[in-house]
């Protein structure tokens, strides 16, 4: 029986119109499937589903995901994370995605992802992120919080100042004065949900073509089931950025939120909005 795929132009490139044939004809995709964002069934039979490429090093894989969830995308990330999403999916019960047997085509050629953003932190420094739930106008938003542990210098430069704001601003990241708005969407960047956990913050391609990491977890990190569900209703994340010891690594969510808005007062805080990819 014919499903009811939305497969990108982007996803047939490297799948090949054969193979995306045989999709839209119901010969290679399921028709019930857990969806790769919010972990709840789908039937491709009943309801506009995406098909999700994710591609690591040496495999890809084919996922599915409600329309409403994600649109259909291919999404490079590390072999490690990729096979850790199969296991974890397997682990909690779901139908493990597809994994394309044939080479994927070319032009795609495997990339390493950076562990830390490209051109921007220098080897001393690291990227504190934390997760949490922020209110604004009465309504739960998930966020992330990123903090380097030192000063964060413009490449190229000697100098002992700390850049790391304005070098967020120039990618279109906004300063806040208070958390009394939703951050506009910077478009071209995302948030990667893998298996309910999180494993990087995509920036784009400065040579063009797919996304590369700006930060990446070296372990996926665990999140809530709250903020997972907000994640998945508002499809999109917000970021916040300060620079060393303006926000600090709070335990609480309410102090998570009392040293943003002391931040955004001190003129020490960027955000941006942005949308969500997962697996």
């Amino acid at each position: 029986m014919p499903r009811m795929l939305d497969v990108s132009d982007e996803v047939r490139a490297e799948i090949g119109d054969e193979e995306a044939a045989r999709l839209l004809a119901g010969e290679s995709a399921p028709g019930s499937y857990d969806c790769t964002s919010c972990r709840t069934p789908g039937d491709s039979e009943q309801e506009r589903t995406s098909t999700v490429l994710f591609i690591g090093d040496e495999t890809a894989v084919l996922a599915f995901a409600h329309a409403t969830c994600l649109p259909s995308q291919v999404v490079q990330v590390t072999e490690e994370q990729l096979q850790g999403a199969v296991r974890s999916i397997g682990a909690v019960g779901g139908e493990p995605p597809q994994q394309v047997q044939q080479p994927v085509p070319q032009p795609y050629q495997p990339q390493q992802q950076a562990q830390q953003p490209p051109n921007l932190v220098p080897e001393q420094a690291v990227l504190g992120v934390t997760s949490g739930l922020v209110l604004i106008q009465n309504e739960l938003h998930p966020a992330l919080v990123v903090e380097p542990t030192a000063p964060v210098a413009r490449p190229g430069t000697l100098g002992s100042g700390d850049d790391f704001l304005p070098l967020l601003i120039e990618q279109g990241f906004m300063p806040m004065t208070e958390l009394a708005a939703v951050p506009p969407v910077l478009h071209g960047w995302s948030v990667l949900l893998a298996a309910g956990q999180l494993h990087a913050v995509l920036q784009p391609n400065p040579n063009g073509g797919r996304p590369v990491a700006w930060w990446q977890a070296h372990q996926p990190l665990q999140v809530t089931d709250g903020w997972r569900a907000a994640a998945n209703k508002h499809q999109q994340v917000l970021m916040f950025a300060a620079p060393v010891g303006s926000v600090g690594r709070q335990p609480r969510e309410d102090l998570m939120r009392d040293a943003l808005d002391k931040a955004a007062a001190n003129g020490k805080l960027v955000s941006a909005a942005l949308p969500l990819a997962g697996i």
